[in-house]
């Protein structure tokens, strides 16, 4: 395989009486987050999981197959606290002094992004004394918003029984009647076909955008690319999220494509959202293979198992592009 540029995945999901993302409650009802969106030349309100709750998901894989991959990371990303290098800095006065010592926002960004392949991969903003040095995610999710007219919510009516003395479960007194306190609440529940985009910039894994140079060398961008695309993975695999202990999704099929570049051309995406959005992203591949031969792969899949597979060869041969970088100061 060529080495990888950029990687885009436009997909169709069916996901089956799920909860994964909600707004908050309101009284005894849980409301559902819901988007607008423009199809058919109208707009629609639709249920939608926030790209926010996907890629914590996708982080969440990422740090796991990080530690168990021996990748360089910072105490916060260890501990999978959400300030990553910033907890560090906290804590760690050796580290805030070498970026003191260090002679440019270039040179701090370089020992951050050898110190966290986390931090690297996933972004960060860098607030430490009075600092505002960003570190820009190297992976990107839309919403995963409901197709319209192939989504529903419903809600439906659960009770909630305490014991009148507490600590004990509700019982049935001598009429058969339940005794106890009955607390009434509604959830929903919603089912239906989704649009999924995710896009991922291979090739600044380990790039420091301030110098325009790598951080780390080849073998070690290699490593982070693999376990990045390994977490995209399972992040589709196991779509984790709110209430998944009583309603883990079911998910009954994945489709789409994935485009990958080897060439310094963004890999074509557009959103599922689109009936014929597969057929769209060949003609956009062909035209761009036809201005550079070869420079764009596509990978179709009808199921989550071809998707996996498609994905599991893309980690067993990936190999980072190399950006060209800046000579000199």
């Amino acid at each position: 395989m060529k080495p990888m540029f950029s990687l885009s995945i436009a997909a169709r999901a069916v996901l089956n009486l799920h909860s994964l993302n909600n707004e908050g409650g309101e009284g005894n009802q849980i409301q559902t987050r819901m988007v607008n969106v423009f199809a058919d030349g109208r707009l629609h309100s639709v249920n939608a999981i926030s790209g926010d709750m996907f890629k914590h998901i996708q982080s969440e894989h990422l740090h796991r197959l990080a530690v168990q991959a021996g990748l360089p990371l910072s105490i916060g990303a260890r501990l999978f606290n959400a300030n990553r290098i910033n907890y560090d800095l906290d804590i760690d006065k050796g580290f805030l002094n070498q970026l003191k010592e260090a002679k440019s926002y270039a040179a701090e960004l370089d020992l951050i992004l050898q110190r966290c392949a986390v931090t690297d991969m996933a972004g960060a903003l860098i607030t430490a004394e009075n600092r505002s040095l960003p570190r820009k995610s190297v992976v990107e999710f839309g919403w995963v918003v409901g197709v319209p007219g192939s989504v529903k919510t419903d809600s439906y009516f659960h009770v909630k029984f305490e014991s009148e003395r507490g600590g004990g479960s509700a019982g049935v007194d001598e009429s058969g009647s339940i005794t106890g306190k009955q607390t009434p609440f509604h959830r929903p529940a919603s089912s239906g076909v989704y649009a999924i985009v995710v896009q991922v910039e291979a090739a600044r894994v380990g790039f420091n955008d301030i110098s325009q140079r790598y951080a780390i060398d080849a073998e070690q961008r290699q490593k982070r690319l693999r376990a990045l695309l390994e977490s995209v993975l399972y992040t589709f695999i196991e779509p984790a999220g709110a209430m998944r202990t009583a309603q883990n999704p079911h998910i009954l099929d994945v489709s789409g494509v994935i485009s990958v570049s080897s060439n310094v051309l963004p890999a074509p995406c557009i959103s599922p959202l689109k009936d014929d959005f597969v057929a769209d992203v060949q003609r956009v591949v062909n035209s761009l293979n036809e201005l550079h031969p070869g420079a764009i792969e596509l990978f179709s899949f009808a199921s989550l198992g071809e998707f996996a597979e498609q994905m599991s060869r893309l980690i067993r041969e990936a190999e980072p592009f190399t950006l060209p970088v800046v000579q000199g100061e």
